[in-house]
């Protein structure tokens, strides 16, 4: 009985081991994407998203998203300009100002409204079809700002040096992609085909051309910034 009981421990610590070996192991099959994207003058491009489309759809991470995330409005500006999302993210624009906005979006990939309010009296929004939302106020003209909508689990936003790091991807064939709100011409011709590795880095590089920023400008005060 003692042996058979022994027997029987032993199994378990060895199928607890190889678990643990197994889970490890796939955890280290997975790189990351170190990517740059400058414009045509070779400068850095801050608030652009780069994805990475896995080719296999059904790929690990691939589930909707159910987190709530914010768009602050503060002094009259939505914050962050471009916010990346995965699909079925909701999302909360909380007003932080002391007079009343209007959110609003006539996007294909989501249409909606939120009428002047205070505070965080509006309702979240879903954001459930893959695509970029332009956000407006109905009473600020210069207040703009996008929701990138991803339908993959792999993204990122560049920062002011114009990078941006996609962690954790697993070993694969994808598609990556850049997208900005100037982009000119359509995001699907920055595609390239690559393959992640088990391990280490991919450090893929695109020269974007851009459009003119036509943003409006805050009408200025002495002494602010603004109306």
């Amino acid at each position: 009985m003692k042996n058979h009981l022994r027997a029987k421990k032993n199994r378990a610590a060895y199928a607890a081991l190889a678990l643990c070996f197994c889970l490890g192991h796939g955890a280290a099959l997975a790189g990351e994407i170190h990517a740059l994207v400058r414009d045509k003058a070779g400068q850095p491009v801050a608030d652009a998203v780069v994805l990475a489309l896995p080719a296999n759809r059904s790929a690990p991470g691939a589930a909707g998203a159910t987190a709530s995330i914010i768009v602050d409005q503060v002094n009259k500006e939505f914050v962050p300009y471009v916010l990346p999302v995965r699909v079925g993210t909701t999302v909360n624009f909380p007003n932080k100002d002391n007079i009343r906005h209007h959110v609003y979006s006539f996007s294909p990939a989501k249409t909606f409204e939120l009428p002047l309010y205070l505070g965080s009296s509006a309702p979240p929004v879903l954001f459930d079809k893959a695509g970029p939302v332009a956000l407006g106020c109905n009473i600020h003209d210069w207040m703009i700002a996008y929701v990138y909508v991803s339908d993959s689990p792999y993204f990122a936003r560049t920062g002011t040096d114009g990078k941006a790091i996609l962690r954790a991807v697993p070993e694969g064939s994808y598609t990556l992609r850049t997208w900005h709100p100037r982009l000119r011409g359509k995001e699907e011709e920055t595609d390239r085909k690559v393959a992640v590795p088990r391990s280490g880095t991919l450090q893929p590089v695109w020269e974007i051309a851009l459009t003119p920023d036509f943003r409006i400008r805050r009408a200025p005060i002495p002494g602010q910034s603004g109306y």
